[in-house]
């Protein structure tokens, strides 16, 4: 026992921790301590994505901001060790790192070791080893070389990394593409906008953000308010008797509208659950999120945990999250124009003659899509379920079968019950899909208004979790009074930063984040709801048009006809 405490405590060096990545161990950094998850990824009820892409990083902010105290003091079981200092992030495997094995550690000579050790000392950070060997600073248009399969570019060592080349290959900038031109760009306006990524201004931020999280621990804002419950189970019984009510008085069109607005507000309730921002207890809370999603709705809540859990770690990554990868219907960034490979879905987002199509008119088709977006929920969650995509050990084992129970459940109530059953005439039964479904349109308008118009810039590792929530996500200002049919979505930057805060506290919280905003100087992005939809237009119509000078110049180049340009 003696000798496993021991053994716990141990200080592992980065070069240590650079090892055991690159022989495939999954080494998280949480509150200095090492935990080596590998047993945990098949059990983790979040997907073990969301694992991949924490690894060789220091996911403190991430780890307790999603999990509660008892998840954490579980997590300790894993820790092989811990570091001292400030922990410089490594980029995870599953975002393009590069990590060199024991043996190729062991080949580095005496005058580079001693070179990097006199630069640690100088830098001040007190991290515990060498600086990351494949850490690339914003200056250096990460965003734009990683995980690009089709592109042909090859990846670039950060100039204040250890390398084997010479001083003069590092000094030589790559050529860039125009598509690499305007990625550097972005970062460029970016780290204009908000507060340098030095190690100091980011550990400040972090600081200010630990104190914040007890400010609103302090103020109970994470207790769920079960009153404001209360009267919205007030409200989904009134849309509920409305559609029954309405469809055996054969006003079948209006029934099917009710149903479609029960879904609707429906919605934020699994939303609630699923972070556990309800009871706050796991098994609990995800009973009623799959009971509301599956049961009732048809959706797999298991599926949009696993989805929405990534998208909050690696928000507005095109190459990452799923929640903007959106191809062939779908581009808010130029970088969807290179074929990216998704780490999510695990292949080429292909940018094929459809896609240059679609992407054309996307702002203009916009609302048109979004209309059908809950058939594609329908997809997405028989993908999940029926491939068996989720964890089959662990404590939601048995969420795959007790939802696929609640498929068959819904489809027998919805399909065969109420649309076969009750609504006459072939005519008439389509309608009454379509209006149901469609209806829920606002639902994926909200979804989606918070990051289509955001940055999709990757600025390095170096960037805080607090700093990049705010600088991918925005809040859309409605009254008060229009909470209800928000749910709770119009708050996403405080979301993204408090994810398991219950969504009728989220406008407390809204005050204290922008205090803490404006202390850290980090832009707080908020529109109203109208002028955020017009951002959004606006962004997919950039797009549109960058896509179109792309392909114009493209034709140019394939008839061979250089002229001026």
């Amino acid at each position: 026992m003696e000798v496993g405490a021991r053994s716990k405590d141990k200080v592992l060096s980065r070069r240590e921790i650079e090892a055991l990545i690159a022989n495939g161990r999954s080494i998280v950094i949480v509150d200095n301590r090492v935990l080596k998850v590998d047993a945990w990824l098949p059990y983790h009820p979040g997907g073990d994505k969301t694992i991949q892409h924490m690894i060789g990083r220091d996911a403190s902010d991430e780890v307790h901001r999603f999990h509660s105290v008892e998840t954490l003091e579980l997590a300790k079981r894993y820790q092989i060790g811990r570091v001292e200092g400030i922990w410089v992030n490594f980029t995870p495997p599953i975002q393009g790192g590069k990590f060199r094995k024991e043996e190729e550690l062991d080949l580095i000579s005496e005058e580079n070791d001693t070179i990097s050790s006199s630069e640690q000392d100088a830098s001040s950070t007190g991290t515990s080893a060498d600086p990351s060997p494949i850490f690339e600073p914003a200056d250096q248009f990460t965003s734009s070389i990683r995980q690009r399969s089709s592109a042909g570019i090859p990846r670039i060592s950060s100039t204040s990394s250890i390398s084997s080349v010479s001083l003069d290959e590092t000094r030589a900038a790559p050529k860039m593409t125009v598509l690499d031109a305007r990625t550097q760009r972005e970062i460029d306006v970016d780290t204009a906008k908000y507060p340098s990524l030095d190690p100091q201004t980011q550990a400040n931020i972090v600081q200010k953000y630990n104190k914040l999280e007890d400010r609103i621990q302090e103020e109970g804002l994470y207790q769920c308010r079960y009153s404001s419950y209360g009267i919205e189970c007030i409200r989904y019984a009134f849309f509920f008797s409305m559609f029954i009510y309405l469809l055996r008085s054969e006003w079948y069109l209006s029934s099917a509208a009710f149903l479609g607005i029960l879904w609707h507000q429906l919605s934020f309730t699994v939303h609630d659950a699923a972070h556990m921002g309800i009871t706050h207890d796991f098994q609990t809370d995800s009973i009623i999120a799959m009971l509301i999603a599956n049961f009732c709705g048809g959706l797999s809540a298991s599926w949009w945990k696993y989805n929405h859990n990534v998208h909050h770690l690696v928000t507005n990554s095109p190459e990452h999250d799923p929640d903007i990868e959106h191809l062939p219907f779908f581009a808010i960034s130029h970088r969807f124009f290179e074929n990216l490979f998704s780490s999510y879905y695990d292949r080429v987002l292909e940018y094929d003659l459809f896609a240059k199509f679609m992407i054309r008119y996307q702002d203009t088709l916009y609302y048109l899509i979004m209309c059908f977006g809950r058939f594609n929920l329908y997809r997405l969650g028989w993908t999940y379920l029926f491939l068996g995509q989720g964890p089959r050990k662990g404590p939601a084992w048995w969420h795959r079968y007790f939802e696929i129970v609640g498929q068959f459940f819904f489809w027998t109530w919805y399909g065969y019950g109420v649309v076969y059953k009750c609504v006459p005439g072939g005519w008439n039964r389509f309608l009454f899909v379509m209006i149901s479904h469609v209806i829920t349109m606002p639902l994926h308008v909200q979804i989606t208004l918070s990051h289509f118009a955001m940055s999709t810039a990757d600025l390095g590792t170096a960037e805080s979790f607090p700093q990049k929530m705010l600088r991918t996500t925005m809040d859309v200002n409605c009254p008060q009074w229009l909470d209800f049919f928000h749910g709770g979505l119009q708050f996403q930057a405080i979301h993204h930063l408090f994810p398991r805060i219950p969504r009728h506290n989220l406008r407390r919280t809204q005050k204290l984040v922008q205090e803490f905003c404006n202390e850290v100087d980090i832009p707080y992005a908020t529109y109203g709801f109208v002028e955020g939809n017009q951002v959004v237009i606006s962004k997919l119509t950039d797009i549109s048009r960058q896509a179109a000078i792309l392909s114009a110049c493209q034709r140019t180049i394939a008839n061979g006809d250089m002229g001026m340009h």
